[in-house]
C-alpha cells in the first residue's frame, strides 16, 4: 500500500494524480508532476510550490517559486533569495544559495553561480573539485561534459579531472563507450580516449545501438554505419549526387570572380537598384545587366523585391565599401592576384615553390612594395579580416603583466588597437616593412600609446620587449625563413619574456586548414603547421611551447616562454 504511488499518473489538467483511472485524494492543484522515490511530488497552488505525499498532503511547511522532482534523496527549488536542493523531510541540504541548480545524478549536481560560472557540487553540497565552467551538464556512466569559455567542449570525471584533455565544437555524455561529438567538419563518434572512430564528418549522428547509429551526411543523406563509419544501409539519397556536387566544386572560380566583377564594377554602391539602372551607372553593355544580378541572386549576395529592385543581403552587404568589415577589397585581392597565381598549383605542387613567385620574378611581399595600390589594397582587406577575427582575441591575451608589447609584423595595426583598448595602461609598437609604417596612422584615440616602427623581421630588429606578438606572419614562410624569424624574436625578448603566436593551429584528425595551407605555398611557399611543428620550430630558436588557446576565429594563440 505505501508504494502505490509508484502506479500514479497524471490527470489531463495535471491538477493532480489519479490511479487506476481514479483521483488518487481530494486535494486539488494549480499542477502536479511526477513522484519520485521516496514518494514524493512536486506541486504548486495558491500558497506556493512544495511537495506532496501519495495521500496529496504537503510534506512539509516551506513555499517556494518552484520545485522539482527528488533525484537520490534530493529535490531542487527555486526560492526567493536562489536556488538549493532540499531533503525529503524540506530540509536544506546546504546554505549556499545558486543562480540554478540541476537534479542529482550519480552522487554529482550542475549549480550555476550568480556570476554564470557552472561546476558540479557532491551529495552533501560541497564543491566536487575546483575548476569552473561556462557550463556542465549532468554525470553519466562516470562522465560529464564541460564547457570553456571559448565555447569548447571536453569530458571530466567525478573528481574533475579532464579525461582525454581534446575539446570539441560540441559534445554528448559517452552511451556504451562512445560519445557524440562535433569538430570544425562536422559531427561524428569519439572513443574514451576523444579519438575519432572513423574519419567521415556528418550534419547529424545519433548514438550507437547495438554497434549501428543513424546519421545525416553533410549532403542531406540518411543512412546506418557501423563503429567504423562504414555504411551499412542508405535510408535517404542526397538530394545532390555526388557527380553535382563535385561538379559544383570545379566551378568554384565562376563564384569567386563573379563577386570580384561586382566589387570592380561598384555594384553594390549601386544598390537598392533595378537590374537596368545597375547596368547604366556601372556602364556594362547593355542586355547584361539581369545576367548578373541573377547569378549575385544565386550567391545569395543580393535579392530582389516585387518592384524589381536589388538589395545587398546581411552577406553582400559585407562587399560594400562602407560596410565596417567591408570584403571589398578581399574580394579583390582573391579575384586577381590570388586567382592568377592559382593556375600555377600544379608547379608549386611539383616543386614546393610558390606560384606567384614564378608568375611575378619577385615574392608576394617585394611585389607588393613596388605598387602602393595593391599594397593598400591587400593591407585593407588584412584589416578587415583583422577585426573580425581578432575580436576575442584581446580578452584571450594575458598582457596585464607586460607594460608594452611589440607586434612585429603588425601591419596597420588593427590587433595592436584592440589589445590597447582593452587594456588602459598598456603601450605598443607596431613593426613592419618601411612602405607599410610610412602610410599607417593609429586612431587619434589611441595616438599617444602607439607607435609605428620599421624593420625587416630576417634583420635585427631595431625594438626589444619582453612581449612580442607574431600574428600571422609565420604561415606566410617555409621553415628556414620562420626560424629566421623566430631567431630574431628571441633576439629581441629578454629571457622569461613571452612570444604570442596567433596563427591557424592544424588538427591531424581533421582536413580543416586543408586549402587554406595550399594557398600559402601557392602564394608566398609557407604553410599552415601543427601544434608539434610549431613546438618543433619554437624550440630550435629557444622558445619553450606553454600553451595552445584556441579562438573563436580560425587562428588559436601559441604562448611561449623565452628560454
Amino acid at each position: 500500500m505505501k508504494e502505490r504511488w509508484r502506479e500514479y499518473g497524471i490527470s489531463e489538467s495535471a491538477s493532480h494524480h489519479v490511479y487506476k483511472g481514479r483521483p488518487a485524494y481530494r486535494s486539488r492543484f494549480d499542477e502536479v508532476m511526477k513522484f519520485h522515490e521516496p514518494g514524493l511530488a512536486p506541486a504548486i497552488d495558491g500558497s506556493g510550490a512544495y511537495h506532496i505525499t501519495a495521500d496529496g498532503l504537503p510534506a512539509y511547511e516551506s513555499r517556494y517559486v518552484s520545485t522539482f522532482g527528488y533525484y537520490e534523496g534530493r529535490a531542487a527549488v527555486h526560492s526567493d533569495d536562489g536556488w538549493f536542493h532540499i531533503l525529503a523531510d524540506g530540509s536544506p541540504l546546504y546554505k549556499e544559495r545558486y543562480a540554478w541548480c540541476g537534479n542529482f545524478q550519480e552522487d554529482r549536481c550542475a549549480v550555476r553561480l550568480r556570476g554564470g560560472d557552472y561546476f558540479h557540487i557532491i551529495s552533501d553540497g560541497l564543491p566536487a573539485y575546483r575548476g569552473r565552467y561556462r557550463y556542465a551538464g549532468d554525470f553519466k556512466e562516470g562522465y560529464a561534459v564541460v564547457q570553456r569559455d571559448d565555447g569548447k567542449h571536453t569530458h571530466i570525471d567525478a573528481s574533475g579531472n579532464l579525461i582525454h584533455g581534446r575539446w570539441f565544437k560540441d559534445l554528448d555524455v559517452f552511451h556504451k563507450r562512445y560519445a557524440r561529438a562535433c569538430d570544425s567538419e562536422g559531427w561524428h563518434h569519439v572513443d574514451m580516449t576523444g579519438m575519432p572512430l572513423y574519419r567521415e564528418r556528418f550534419s547529424n549522428v545519433e548514438p550507437f545501438y547495438n554497434g549501428q547509429a543513424r546519421v545525416e551526411g553533410l549532403d542531406g543523406s540518411l543512412s546506418v554505419v557501423n563503429e567504423s563509419g562504414l555504411t551499412l544501409l542508405e535510408l535517404r539519397s542526397p538530394p545532390q549526387s555526388h557527380f553535382e556536387a563535385l561538379s559544383r566544386e570545379m566551378v568554384g572560380h565562376w563564384r569567386t570572380q563573379t563577386i570580384h566583377a561586382a566589387v570592380e564594377l561598384g555594384v553594390f554602391e549601386c544598390l537598392p537598384a533595378s537590374d537596368i539602372e545597375v547596368q547604366e551607372r556601372t556602364r556594362m553593355h547593355r542586355s547584361v545587366g539581369a545576367r548578373l544580378m541573377r547569378a549575385l541572386m544565386e550567391l545569395e549576395v543580393v535579392w530582389r523585391d516585387v518592384d524589381g529592385l536589388y538589395h545587398p543581403t546581411n552577406r553582400g552587404a559585407l562587399l560594400m565599401r562602407s560596410h565596417p568589415i567591408s570584403l571589398s577589397d578581399a574580394a579583390r585581392h582573391w579575384g586577381r592576384e590570388s586567382y592568377q597565381s592559382w593556375s600555377g598549383v600544379v608547379r608549386s605542387l611539383q616543386t614546393g615553390k610558390s606560384a606567384f613567385e614564378k608568375l611575378h620574378g619577385k615574392s608576394f611581399f617585394d611585389w607588393l612594395q613596388d605598387r602602393p595600390c595593391d599594397l593598400r589594397t591587400y593591407h585593407s582587406a588584412m584589416s578587415a579580416y583583422a577585426r573580425h577575427d581578432y575580436r576575442d582575441v584581446s580578452d584571450l591575451l594575458e598582457l596585464t603583466d607586460h607594460d608594452s608589447i611589440l607586434d612585429a609584423g603588425g601591419g596597420a595595426g588593427e590587433l595592436v588597437f584592440a589589445l590597447l583598448r582593452s587594456c588602459p595602461e598598456l603601450e605598443a609598437t607596431i613593426m613592419d616593412r618601411a612602405e607599410v609604417v610610412e602610410v599607417a596612422m593609429p586612431p587619434a584615440d589611441l595616438a599617444g600609446r602607439c607607435r609605428y616602427v620599421a624593420g625587416d623581421l630576417f634583420e635585427e630588429w631595431p625594438v626589444t620587449s619582453d612581449a612580442v606578438i607574431l600574428s600571422r606572419v609565420i604561415h606566410d614562410c617555409p621553415n628556414g625563413d620562420a626560424l629566421r624569424i623566430l631567431r630574431r624574436a628571441r633576439e629581441a625578448i629578454p629571457r622569461g619574456g613571452t612570444l604570442y603566436v596567433i596563427e591557424m593551429v592544424l588538427d591531424e584528425a581533421t582536413s580543416r586548414g586543408g586549402l587554406l595551407d595550399l594557398n600559402m605555398l601557392v602564394m608566398t611557399q609557407g604553410a599552415e603547421r601543427t601544434e608539434k611543428q610549431f613546438r618543433e620550430i619554437l624550440a630550435q630558436e629557444g622558445f619553450g611551447l606553454l600553451d595552445v588557446v584556441e579562438t573563436s576565429s580560425v587562428s588559436s594563440i601559441l604562448r611561449a616562454r623565452a628560454l
